[in-house]
């Protein structure tokens, strides 16, 4: 089981039109403060200020069609080359990371080949390396190649 640092920075928070809202620095934008978001927004973190990698290499929340269906991920990293690297599906702290959601994002997968497959709650990460078409559970974080 993989975990997010202790010591993530403090995210800006707003209230906003009645609803409160969280600023996602890849996407350059507030957006909804829901429990989803913010499991996302602490992964993030832990990408940007603990591994260092830049926002520029980071897709958050783009569409892509699995099975004719319209789907987003929720974060793709990018290597040094733009080559697709690592697929992270976070849900909200209160839903327990079964198999049905390494499922789903092994159907992202189809469509996005990744070397590293990751699914977060918050409170636990879990994360795979694909090799020789097997997935092998991570001890650590991958290291994004810089």
């Amino acid at each position: 089981m993989l975990s997010l640092a202790d010591n993530l920075p403090v995210p800006s928070l707003r209230r906003f039109q009645g609803r409160e809202e969280i600023f996602d620095a890849c996407r350059k934008k507030w957006v909804a403060l829901t429990p989803e978001e913010w499991v996302r927004q602490q992964v993030l973190a832990q990408l940007i200020h603990v591994l260092l990698v830049p926002t520029s290499w980071i897709a958050v929340e783009k569409e892509i069609e699995v099975n004719k269906l319209r789907k987003r991920f929720d974060v793709l990293v990018h290597d040094e080359q733009s080559l697709p690297f690592c697929m992270i599906e976070c849900k909200a702290p209160e839903v327990p990371l079964t198999t049905s959601v390494l499922d789903q994002l092994l159907r992202y997968h189809l469509q996005v080949p990744v070397p590293y497959l990751m699914i977060s709650n918050g409170s636990q990460t879990m994360g795979w390396r694909k090799s020789d078409g097997e997935l092998v559970e991570l001890a650590d974080w991958p290291l994004i190649r810089k």
